[in-house]
């Protein structure tokens, strides 16, 4: 996110005495709304700005006074602070809901004398060893998984295990805004994939990239990793949380190509942001390849899958008997082309070795009342690409 820092917020002579307020103006300029735009300070402004502030004992407010949910999120696991001053933060998180035509908003940080509340979680990863070795993740919005080491093992002689060689991510529909992870792997298998009331399972991953797994494509074919090898929380609520996902090097066409999986969950999103960072010997560009299955319904729901190529934008529009209709996609901006293989509908982009590329996937259940249509998927997605290519502003400066 781009930032415009007013000069005279945060030189030496006005860090001689405490504001009573930071004042946040934040701009874009799209005429499209933006839900859940979220919103990003870093702690050492906010500490320059108010020094000696307690995480625990500030408010966020909007511009008509109302108290905004908010987190701080750690520079590293287990960082220190032994002056006081905020250095083992790393950013203060919010959001605000533009309005379509609404190209600046207004808010104050201000320190308070009462401890904050605790806001709902709307945004949550964890590590799954009660099943095997699975990661999970969602917001108020989706849900997702993907599978480790243990899961991709053969089954030791006598005993019956599930065995799944793939590094591709599933989805998980939800009709329900609160977090629901915990509880659908505390129902079994059984009842999560059946709708109960709060969503369900019905996205099938198999050997393909399921819902934005990467590969690299060669022209002609597609070279995938395998299950995750380890894993990294990094951050994880109320607003945003965020993972990492490394994957060991697999063979790309004679090239040996390992990579890593920063995923950035935002409240209020259908989409994740992903940044793939693919390492290997060289300075010449991949081919990157991030696909959406072929063949995505559970069984026999002799579904009508459309599909839609364009720009920045691989989406899905599927169709079922009985569960209603899903909708898949990738955006990339920058995006290079398009291309198929036998499992998988494919975005392409060039990426190069210690590079992050960028990336959104996910999906949205019109069960869940929001999305209803391709064309308001369309929509959605248009106005996710445009927002990547358009980041707001965000400009600070301190109040008495």
């Amino acid at each position: 996110m781009k930032r415009l820092i007013l000069a005279a917020v945060l030189t030496a002579s006005l860090n001689a005495y405490a504001a009573e307020k930071l004042a946040v103006t934040v701009q874009h300029d799209l005429s499209i709304a933006r839900p859940s735009e979220t919103i990003t300070i870093p702690w050492s402004d906010v500490n320059a700005a108010l020094p000696g502030a307690l995480i625990q004992k500030i408010a966020v407010k909007d511009a008509k006074g109302n108290v905004l949910p908010y987190q701080v999120t750690n520079v590293a696991p287990l960082a220190k602070d032994p002056k006081g001053v905020g250095a083992a933060y790393g950013e203060l998180i919010f959001q605000h809901n533009f309005a379509a035509g609404e190209k600046s908003a207004s808010f104050t940080v201000e320190r308070i004398d009462t401890v904050a509340p605790v806001f709902p979680t709307k945004a949550f990863a964890r590590y799954v060893p009660e099943r095997l070795d699975d990661f999970a993740w969602e917001n108020d919005k989706i849900a997702h998984r993907t599978y480790g080491p243990a899961l991709a093992a053969p089954a030791p002689a006598g005993v019956t295990k599930e065995v799944l060689v793939t590094s591709g991510l599933d989805l998980w529909f939800k009709r329900v805004p609160y977090p629901i992870v915990d509880r659908w792997y505390n129902k079994g298998h059984d009842h999560y994939h059946k709708d109960e009331g709060e969503g369900m399972d019905m996205y099938n991953v198999g050997k393909s990239r399921g819902a934005g797994g990467t590969g690299v494509w060669d022209g002609k074919q597609l070279y995938t990793g395998v299950n995750y090898a380890s894993w990294r929380v990094l951050a994880n609520g109320p607003v945003r949380a965020i993972f990492e996902l490394h994957y060991a090097a697999w063979d790309a066409a004679g090239k040996k190509v390992s990579e890593i999986k920063r995923f950035t969950v935002d409240a209020g999103h259908q989409l994740d942001r992903i940044d793939s960072t693919f390492q290997y010997e060289g300075n010449e560009p991949i081919t990157v390849a991030v696909g959406l299955n072929k063949n995505p319904s559970d069984k026999n729901q002799d579904p009508s899958i459309t599909v839609k190529r364009e720009g920045p934008v691989l989406l899905q529009w599927v169709e079922q008997k009985s569960n209603d209709a899903f909708g898949t996609a990738v955006v990339i901006p920058g995006a290079e082309g398009f291309a198929q293989d036998n499992l998988n509908e494919l975005i392409l982009a060039k990426a190069t070795s210690g590079k992050p590329l960028r990336y959104y996937a996910g999906g949205a259940w019109s069960r869940a009342g929001e999305i209803t249509s391709l064309a308001q998927w369309q929509k959605y997605l248009q106005d996710a690409a445009a927002r990547a290519g358009s980041p707001v502003r965000v400009l600070l400066s301190r109040q008495q």
